[in-house]
């Protein structure tokens, strides 16, 4: 029921759609209930009479049939088409809003779950939900009609026969719910095992080139076969709950035939019962069991509908960790101060910290660098500034405003993020470098290309700025990738740069022009670098080592050189002075 209220609000934008499909839907088992009528009441009055009366008023008759038939199917394009596209509608909204509410969690929630099983949520959980959105009210009100309709015109043709019937229908209910319950555990449990395939098939498709380096096909034959296997189990309990379902309804349609031939022939025994009657009684037991046949099919359908929503709305009623404050508020000038105020930081609260009192200010248009073990925090840092994470303890802050009484959009607009793992989205290189500005021109677009040293590279292209760069930027160099997130940052224009990383996974020679591009993007910006090549940060302001136990050193190259530290030993190692 908690389910089914969370349900229902779906059906509000299409009501008047909604309400059309029933009645049309009440129209079509209404004219399947009038034809056996019909013909009783022919077989009573118009076909006793003379051959002549029957020839003249055969005309009429099939005129009167052929309007029913064509408001049937009328009705019956009405039902296919508008009610499927309701549903339609209705999965494409929910898909829109699980979409939303994937893009409102936090790095945190990433951190957690796994690409595929999101995916799987999104496309295959959501198709039976809208499969159900249509066919369930439908399917659950013709059914009924038909099944009232038909039981009342049979207990008024032989009362005592009919409640034998209802006898045999309660049985069958009781039945039905009991093997229900069973049929939802197993179809919640497919949901989960057809997910587990999603992740296992990504998580191989996404690394496949370190599959193929390591010639790692048979590791991962073997991980996707394992969760193919649990799959196929699951659904082996699925089908068998099916089928003890399906043959145990059939069993129960086998008695009311069996009640119906019985208590006919005791009935015409007795001589209270033609065997005229008797035939019409069979047409309307075909009515009364075709709704029946077709809430025992539709049973797998709800069972996997109400399924998929339980999953749909686990995700729907999760709260993001980090949301806007309700008094948020933009920030419309940014000087670029930034202030890391006694900042502590653990994943999860019974996690061991990662940042322990932090204490950093960095003025404006500086440049500030940290260095310091894997594993130390550095990255961690840098993510809380645009609330990436929320702090443990203590306060982030930008021009003095804690980060958190500031909106998520407007924060991250004034920050400019360089990564060492460049995502490039499947789309041209002049897609890629507008990203953080959709309105971009194409001259905005060249001006920071030719900023980041791209723009000669790019012209030599065939197709230039609309050349694809392939799924992750796969056609293109590790060079060539990051000058492109560059050129997106200096399109952007943010006065607070993050470079994590940046150079670290380049050549000496890309490093070097790259390092050029970035020196040009910090000039001007307050500029935090996290680096392991300590060669890149000689000039900065000022160098932080930072590890596992918070701040240990600080102060420019030469300063810190002289102390003969942590610093120190870093730089030594690198460059074989020890």
């Amino acid at each position: 029921m908690d389910l089914l209220k969370k349900f229902i609000p779906y059906y509000k934008p299409y009501i008047g759609v909604f309400v059309l499909d029933l009645i049309a839907a009440s129209i079509l088992s209404l004219i399947d209930l009038v034809f056996p009528q019909l013909l009783r009441i022919l077989r009573e009055t118009l076909f006793l009479e003379t051959p002549e009366k029957i020839m003249s008023a055969l005309l009429k008759l099939a005129v009167l049939l052929l309007f029913m038939y064509t408001v049937r199917a009328l009705c019956k394009h009405y039902v296919t088409y508008q009610g499927h596209m309701m549903g339609a509608r209705m999965e494409s909204g929910m898909r829109r809003d699980l979409f939303d509410q994937f893009e409102r969690f936090s790095f945190s929630y990433y951190d957690k779950n796994n690409t595929g099983e999101m995916m799987s949520k999104l496309v295959s959980d959501l198709f039976d939900i809208s499969e159900l959105a249509h066919h369930g009210p439908e399917n659950i009100f013709i059914s009924l009609v038909k099944l009232i309709g038909s039981f009342i015109i049979l207990m008024t043709m032989n009362f005592q026969m009919t409640l034998v019937l209802a006898f045999v229908v309660l049985c069958m209910a009781i039945f039905s719910f009991r093997q229900n319950k069973i049929m939802r555990r197993t179809f919640f449990d497919n949901r989960k095992k057809i997910a587990g395939i999603n992740s296992s098939l990504q998580d191989t498709l996404g690394g496949i080139r370190v599959v193929k380096s390591f010639t790692g096909e048979d590791i991962e034959r073997e991980k996707f076969d394992r969760s193919n296997e649990a799959f196929l189990v699951s659904k082996k309990a699925n089908y068998l709950s099916m089928a003890l379902f399906q043959s145990g309804n059939n069993f129960f349609e086998g008695l009311m035939y069996v009640a119906v031939i019985v208590a006919g022939g005791f009935f015409i025994a007795k001589g209270t019962f033609s065997v005229e009657d008797l035939a019409v009684y069979a047409l309307y037991i075909n009515v009364f069991i075709a709704p029946v046949n077709v809430l025992i099919e539709f049973t797998e359908q709800l069972q996997k509908g109400a399924a998929g929503f339980q999953r749909f709305r686990e995700v729907m009623d999760e709260v993001p960790e980090i949301q806007d404050a309700p008094d948020a508020k933009e920030i419309t000038t940014c000087k670029g101060d930034v202030d890391y105020e006694d900042v502590s930081f653990s994943y999860d609260e019974d996690e061991e910290r990662v940042l322990s009192h932090v204490d950093l200010h960095v003025d404006a248009g500086k440049k500030v660098a940290i260095v310091g073990p894997s594993g130390g925090g550095k990255s961690t840092l840098c993510s809380l500034l645009p609330r990436f994470y929320d702090v443990t303890k203590g306060a982030v802050k930008i021009d003095g405003n804690d980060v958190r009484s500031l909106t998520q959009k407007s924060l991250r607009s004034v920050i400019g993020i360089v990564q060492q793992d460049v995502y490039l989205f499947n789309g041209t290189i002049r897609e890629n470098i507008a990203y953080g500005k959709q309105d971009a021109t194409l001259d905005e677009i060249r001006d920071a290309a030719r900023k980041a040293d791209l723009d000669e590279f790019i012209s030599t292209l065939p197709k230039g700025y609309d050349t694809r760069v392939g799924e992750r930027g796969t056609r293109l160099s590790g060079g060539q990738k990051q000058r492109i997130s560059i050129a997106r940052v200096f399109l952007k224009n943010p006065p607070i740069l993050i470079l994590d990383e940046a150079t670290s996974a380049l050549d000496n020679e890309s490093e070097k022009f790259i390092q050029k591009s970035l020196d040009k993007l910090s000039v001007g910006r307050t500029t935090i670098t996290i680096a392991h090549r300590l060669s890149t940060i000689r000039n900065a302001d000022e160098i932080i080592v930072l590890d596992s136990d918070g701040i240990q050193e600080r102060g420019n190259h030469k300063e810190l050189l002289a102390k003969d530290g942590m610093y120190a030993k870093y730089y030594n190692m690198q460059f074989g002075t020890l």
